[in-house]
């Protein structure tokens, strides 16, 4: 049996305007993966592709060991989909709306569903078009989690909620992943969600894998180089930059390999920890160093 939710092989998708191009992609089960990229990058095109909504040209996709192309049905599932949009029919209530998803999913659980409504805080006879965009994140979240999926992919759920709300469900991911059975597929330009929660990163740019790696690894190494322009554009410094930005105050930097810096300039350099957001910041910055 593999150790992984997701296994994507080779896979290649073409639009006009943008190409997918090789793609590998491997995603252990049990963990929080954050994926992460600027708008137009193929994050929702690789999600589309894994829940058999959009088929790839070329590649290989496998959830949780099983081809999507083969077993479209069985995997769909396994899986629970957390859209940003609402995707419900707007004039029903919860119960109606559970009436009319229920039949399927073979396991179904309504006492599940019962449960996590309950816990939510959501209202059982109120219309979803009086929903929050908060409430319809729980409700879909709620349908995911009751039939009992083992991957819970999620297109930027948390896109336009207050903080109160983002916190709470982040929370409420947390809380899934403590079932070690289960693994999240989490979507986000929100970097500080992730931060908070994922486990593994995944960075997609142009249609390409840029980094997947440990959350807290990509934290501890990467840091912000900030000084003298002319010092960092240093001939023999290059190749330890991964984007530059130039100001008028002068260059900042991303780098892997700080201590190269320290060792050349001390304390001419200023040295600083890199968020997630800075780091695919400035890999996005590095065709143009």
């Amino acid at each position: 049996m593999s150790d992984y939710a997701i296994e994507i092989k080779g896979l290649a998708k073409s639009f006009p305007d943008f190409q997918m191009k090789d793609l590998n992609l491997q995603i252990p089960k049990g963990y929080i993966t954050g994926f992460i990229g600027p708008n137009g990058a193929g994050k929702s095109t690789t999600i589309k592709m894994m829940m058999s909504l959009m088929h790839p040209d070329s590649g290989e996709i496998k959830i949780m060991g099983q081809n999507i192309q083969d077993h479209a049905e069985e995997i769909k599932a396994r899986i629970g989909f957390v859209y940003a949009e609402n995707v419900f029919y707007d004039h029903l209530n919860i119960k109606e709306t559970e009436r009319l998803i229920a039949p399927f999913y073979k396991k179904w659980d309504h006492q599940k569903f019962t449960d996590l409504i309950q816990s939510f805080g959501l209202p059982k006879n109120k219309k979803v078009k009086d929903f929050s965009t908060g409430m319809k994140v729980k409700l879909s979240l709620a349908v995911a989690l009751s039939h009992h999926a083992d991957l819970i992919l999620l297109d930027e759920p948390t896109s336009g909620l207050d903080p109160i709300v983002r916190k709470e469900i982040l929370n409420i991911l947390y809380d899934i992943i403590q079932d070690e059975s289960k693994t999240i597929f989490f979507s986000s330009h929100i970097t500080t969600d992730l931060e908070q929660i994922a486990d593994y990163i995944t960075f997609i740019y142009d249609g390409s894998i840029i980094l997947n790696e440990e959350k807290d690894n990509l934290l501890q190494h990467y840091r912000l180089v900030k000084g003298d322009q002319k010092l960092l554009e240093h001939d023999r410094l290059k190749d330890y930059l991964i984007g530059l930005e130039k100001r008028d105050t002068g260059s900042i930097a991303l780098t892997k390999e700080a201590e190269v810096f320290e060792e050349m300039y001390g304390d001419q350099l200023v040295i600083e920890a890199a968020s997630l957001e800075d780091i695919m910041y400035y890999f996005t910055k590095r065709e143009g160093f």
